[in-house]
């Protein structure tokens, strides 16, 4: 099964147009699995909930893959990219085990969007001002992985209509 990673920073609306697109072309999707975990903590979160964070998302992934053995496509709210930037961003480093994981684990394209949209307060959120430098670090780790990728941004129908775009041409 070929997989579409839809990734940037904090609140570039990467859950959004990930349930976008799976509705749209009526595939399997699978959530970022780091919100709920986050609700569920009761306790602020500490650089070992990253490597949990990570472990949860690919099991997601796992289980979406095997219920859904004859989709063409998964599309992926995140992966581990995100974990890693996320590590390196808040301590400083990454877990070893998901730097490898980014590094090796196939996917055939990243959408990654840019944070050209409003942010909206949210209390997991912790960048407003610095979602900028956070694209640049996305594309960055993007483009020194060899990850194919584009780039995704605009509002509303036209964000959608890039990202159908790009998913359209692994369909065919």
């Amino acid at each position: 099964m070929r997989k579409v990673v839809v990734t940037g920073p904090e609140c570039s609306g990467k859950s959004v147009l990930s349930a976008q697109l799976a509705e749209r072309f009526g595939l399997p999707w699978v959530p970022e699995m780091a919100r709920p975990y986050l609700d569920e903590l009761g306790r602020p979160y500490g650089e070992a909930d990253l490597r949990r964070i990570a472990e949860l998302q690919l099991r997601t992934e796992a289980e979406c893959t095997a219920d859904q053995p004859g989709a063409p496509l998964l599309i992926c709210d995140t992966d581990l990219i995100t974990i890693r930037i996320w590590g390196e961003e808040k301590y400083g480093r990454s877990d070893p085990w998901v730097v490898e994981q980014t590094e090796g684990r196939p996917y055939d394209l990243w959408l990654l969007c840019t944070p050209d949209i409003p942010w909206v307060y949210d209390p997991q959120r912790e960048n407003p001002h610095d979602r900028d430098r956070l694209f640049e670090v996305y594309r960055q780790v993007l483009e020194r992985l060899g990850k194919p990728h584009a780039v995704i941004h605009g509002q509303g129908a036209q964000r959608l209509a890039l990202a159908v775009d790009a998913v359209g041409l692994l369909l065919r």
